[in-house]
């Protein structure tokens, strides 16, 4: 079993001076939501996701090795500017500096380069699609595309598990947007090679029935969350019913490991729902409380429940920590639901804005 020790590296065997990559990161929506973390990131429960295909974000690394004309002051620092849309973007410059710390033990040469990470998101900033996820992954994966450059025996699968453990670091979320269409993260005992340090594949059968599955984002609310995720996390601590809720993480996980091998969609939809719901419960009975769900969050879960008992279409729901819904479907019913979802849920849509998306397949070198 991997440790955080097995992520430090003993020496590197090349030097390089300077060079760029570029990596795009997709967004991931849980069906089995992680809420409450403990040191370093670690989940306080598993959590299953899809991994998103049209919503990401692609960073550009360029790097360049410090010289001896270095100030002492600079030699011993990071040394990074940040651009977003080509632009220098001062306020996300604590995230990624707090990020290089965290993660410095792990790649030892970041103070040995002048990095210049440029980013931008293929969906509109701030539209309150957590971009944290795609943005950390596709950060992490182009330092470790400067890693393996240094230690060119790396193997692929060492390579994608650091680079999922530093997202991680960066974001705990973002440890599923590096690798795999349906990706496990926390020590789970029915799954394989499951781990609370970095995201994983899930590894057994997945029914026709999931494949390509359709995810039609509705944009409810694209202001600012009135509470971050982080505090959220942190009011886990001393919650009421933090214990039920991380058991049910679990047997929510076992029966959608049974449910993607049979392909049951009306299991599929109890579970989902019933984990978004539950994670905005947690919201409503933590103290402080809050709610993070609109009025008009209501709405469409309403109209999702009627459309669906009306017409049959297994069509459902999830949320993240917000306002917005994720509108879950098979590829197979798609022209009814996106005829529903412009006859009746776009009306509760900030600017009649939705974004639709599917199921991808994780970080892709450009």
């Amino acid at each position: 079993m991997l440790t955080a020790a097995d992520f430090i590296p003993n020496q590197y065997t090349s030097t390089i001076e300077n060079g760029n990559f570029e990596w795009s990161a997709p967004s991931n929506i849980a069906l089995v939501k992680y809420w409450g973390k403990k040191d370093n990131q670690i989940p306080a429960n598993p959590s299953v996701s899809f991994t998103l295909n049209n919503c990401k974000t692609i960073t550009k690394l360029a790097f360049s090795k410090k010289d001896n004309s270095t100030p002492l002051s600079e030699t011993n620092s990071f040394s990074f500017d940040l651009l977003f849309e080509g632009k220098p973007k001062e306020d996300f410059k604590p995230k990624i500096q707090k990020f290089l710390e965290r993660v410095e033990i792990y790649l030892p040469f970041l103070k040995e380069y002048h990095f210049t990470i440029d980013t931008q998101n293929t969906f509109p900033h701030s539209s309150g699609i957590a971009s944290s996820a795609s943005g950390m992954a596709a950060l992490a994966m182009n330092f470790m595309s400067l890693e393996k450059l240094l230690n060119p025996e790396m193997t692929d699968d060492y390579f994608y598990q650091k680079a999922s453990f530093l997202a991680r670091l960066g974001s705990g979320s973002a440890c599923r947007s590096v690798k795999g269409n349906v990706v496990v993260w926390g020590n789970q005992a029915n799954i394989e090679g499951s781990t609370d340090l970095f995201g994983v594949e899930f590894p057994y059968a997945i029914h026709e029935n999931f494949k390509n599955y359709q995810d039609t984002i509705l944009l409810v609310d694209k202001g600012e969350k009135q509470v971050s995720s982080t505090v959220g996390h942190d009011l886990m601590h001393n919650h009421p019913y933090a214990e039920r809720r991380f058991a049910q993480a679990h047997e929510n996980l076992d029966k959608l490991v049974n449910i993607f091998e049979s392909g049951d969609l009306v299991e599929f939809i109890k579970v989902v729902e019933s984990e978004a719901l539950t994670l905005h419960a947690m919201m409503m009975t933590s103290m402080p409380y809050f709610i993070l769900m609109k009025p008009n969050t209501l709405q469409i879960i309403n109209a999702i429940w009627k459309f669906r008992q009306e017409t049959q279409i297994p069509v459902c729901f999830t949320l993240d920590a917000g306002a917005n819904v994720h509108v879950l479907y098979p590829e197979n019913v798609s022209e009814k639901v996106l005829q529903f979802i412009q006859d009746e849920l776009v009306v509760f849509c900030q600017n009649g804005q939705y974004i639709c998306d599917k199921i991808g397949s994780g970080s892709i070198a450009l």
